[in-house]
């Protein structure tokens, strides 16, 4: 049986500090230290299993996401719009609310919490 350990989104390098205000500030994730040999490469780790890594040429995908299960989903709408980040709403899953929104360098993360 396999079960998911981690989930990488890529960053353009040296972008650690905004990783850290959107994953750890605004969605609540907690920051993890990296294994020793892993940190010269940059890149911030969270302990909800998304690993934010440089690239260089990055550009974010369009429609690839991490999806997230979050407790008050309503909160966080108002503290994503709050902090100038676009919300779109998903009504399309019964029993389920969800939305999109996009990090720092154009990833999308999906935000959900059952109903």
């Amino acid at each position: 049986m396999a079960v998911l350990d981690h989930v990488q989104v890529m960053m353009p390098p040296g972008r650690e500090d905004e990783a850290r205000l959107f994953y750890g500030g605004l969605l609540g994730l907690t920051e993890i230290e990296k294994p020793e040999p892993m940190r010269a490469r940059g890149g911030v780790w969270f302990a909800e299993g998304i690993h934010v890594s440089g690239e260089e040429g990055f550009t974010p995908p369009r429609r690839a996401h991490p999806a997230l299960r979050i407790g008050d989903l309503d909160r966080l709408a108002a503290s994503l719009t709050a902090a100038g980040c676009a919300v779109e709403w998903d009504e399309r899953w019964p029993g389920v609310r969800r939305l999109y929104t996009r990090d720092p360098f154009g990833n999308r993360v999906e935000l959900l919490e059952r109903e």
